[in-house]
């Protein structure tokens, strides 16, 4: 009864001066980030989606760049050109009235005499032609009038918008899943070394009353000794959970686009998603995965092979476009900075173009692409499968997820009446060290047990809201 005594006055003590006792907290002293402030970071911080907007701005530029296909293309040119060896001419006609004879004639009495004086000019009858120096200045326009071909890349470059606006869609709805999954972990990973805290501070009071018992001779060195082995049992526990801490908050900094030194708190715990679970699984049933990115990304692939088949299908029609020139050219010998000549002249015109013959490569081409609507259609059948097939098993997961929150909670529950009936007794001397200890371990695992069952069902809604394209973008 000495003994008996002396056991439960020392758990009395211990449990008051634990209770006193500030527990190891492991929470830095930054500020508290809920779940929506983490996705309302990473949506306007992170890298990925800046990238994103910046692919949709990009593919808007390149329309607008086809779009000015279609407008009048002016251009300004200049050239000059200095003569080294004028060209020769030789006409087969009777100049002897301006002091030439023909072009070396067999029958002409006075060909030498001709040809002697040609000579100077052509050197065997030619006659020399042009100026030392020429310029030419002006401007140039054209327009398509009729360009089928272009009208059609022109759709094409719209729906080439449209796949970036959904790619930048796609993205968001990645790093919502990957921000909670990330939040989630990190909840987990607090979560979890509370519950080895815990652990640990029992095994400390306990190393503590017999470590006071030994003292006065009421324990045994063994028994000390055992239960210092239990508490240094659970230390690398500790630093293993302290670990997982570090690397979650790293990792949901740099999906946040943040640096890694900040510091900040989760809120909650993630106990306090069961009490909504419930009712997110009601709302599961045959859910619409019209949404999909996956999908949406598709239609739009296959209504851009549509139209480049048109595009394909356009380039064996006719073309017209209209062109104007006005120049200004100028030609004198000498010096070619002065006597200059301006004299200005102007052209318009149309122009029409119509393909005959490329040696069959516009079929082959518009073959190609038939082809390519062909294998879209199929893609598409089996890409629709997959993805239900993919819904089904997730919300399958859920609910299996559901189910095992409720057995861990029940488990936890009765973990702990045990634990509190165990300590009980254990104070009175009813049970041994070793029933006391068994009973932590339980109450422990079965804590963790519904920590990580609470994670899973969350990452398994999460994931099943990327499926479906409901994931929240608002912010």
């Amino acid at each position: 009864m000495k003994h008996r005594l002396f056991a439960f006055v020392c758990v009395a003590v211990a449990c008051l001066t634990a209770g006193a006792a500030a527990p190891t907290d492991t929470l830095t002293q930054g500020p508290v980030l809920t779940l929506d402030d983490c996705l309302r970071i990473a949506l306007s911080d992170n890298p990925t989606v800046k990238v994103a907007d910046m692919e949709v701005e990009r593919m808007d530029y390149s329309r607008i760049e086809t779009l000015s296909q279609l407008l009048p293309q002016i251009s300004f040119s200049g050239s000059y050109n200095r003569m080294l060896a004028k060209q020769v001419m030789y006409m087969n006609m009777d100049l002897g009235d301006f002091g030439f004879g023909g072009a070396g004639s067999e029958g002409d009495e006075g060909g030498e005499a001709q040809q002697s004086r040609a000579g100077k000019s052509g050197g065997d009858g030619g006659i020399k032609v042009g100026l030392d120096n020429s310029y030419q200045v002006g401007f140039s326009a054209s327009m398509p009038l009729v360009a089928p071909q272009l009208w059609a890349a022109l759709k094409l470059s719209d729906t080439q918008i449209l796949q970036a606006v959904e790619q930048s869609r796609a993205s968001r709805l990645d790093l919502v899943n990957q921000i909670k999954s990330a939040y989630y972990a990190l909840q987990l990973a607090e979560d979890s070394r509370r519950v080895i805290q815990e652990s640990y501070d029992m095994a400390a009071l306990t190393h503590d009353i017999y470590t006071k018992k030994f003292a006065a001779g009421a324990a045994s060195e063994f028994e000390v000794l055992r239960t210092s082995v239990a508490m240094k049992n659970i230390e690398p526990q500790m630093i293993q959970a302290d670990i997982a801490i570090k690397q979650a908050r790293l990792q949901l900094l740099i999906l946040m686009g943040l640096d890694t030194n900040v510091e900040f708190n989760t809120a909650g715990t993630l106990s306090q998603y069961e009490s909504t679970m419930y009712g997110d699984v009601l709302q599961m049933t045959n859910p619409d995965y019209s949404g999909n990115s996956q999908l949406k990304l598709f239609d739009i692939q296959d209504l851009q092979a549509r139209q480049a088949l048109k595009v394909q299908r356009a380039s064996v029609w006719p073309t017209i476009s209209a062109m104007a020139n006005y120049n200004w050219t100028s030609m004198s010998n000498g010096s070619p900075f002065k006597n200059f000549r301006w004299n200005p002249y102007s052209v318009v015109g149309l122009t029409l173009n119509v393909p005959l013959f490329t040696g069959g490569s516009r079929y082959s081409k518009i073959r190609q692409a038939e082809v390519q609507v062909g294998e879209m259609a199929l893609q598409r059948e089996n890409l629709d499968r997959s993805i239900s097939m993919q819904v089904d098993l997730s919300v399958e997961n859920i609910n299996m997820n559901v189910k095992q929150i409720a057995s861990a909670s029940e488990s936890v529950g009765q973990a702990t009446r045990a634990h509190d009936i165990m300590e009980k007794s254990f104070a009175i001397g009813a049970a041994s060290y070793l029933d006391l200890r068994d009973s932590e371990l339980a109450l422990t695992q079965s804590r963790l047990a519904y920590y990580q069952a609470i994670y899973n069902y969350l990452v398994a809604r999460s994931n099943l809201e990327l499926l479906l394209g409901t994931a929240p973008l608002e912010y």
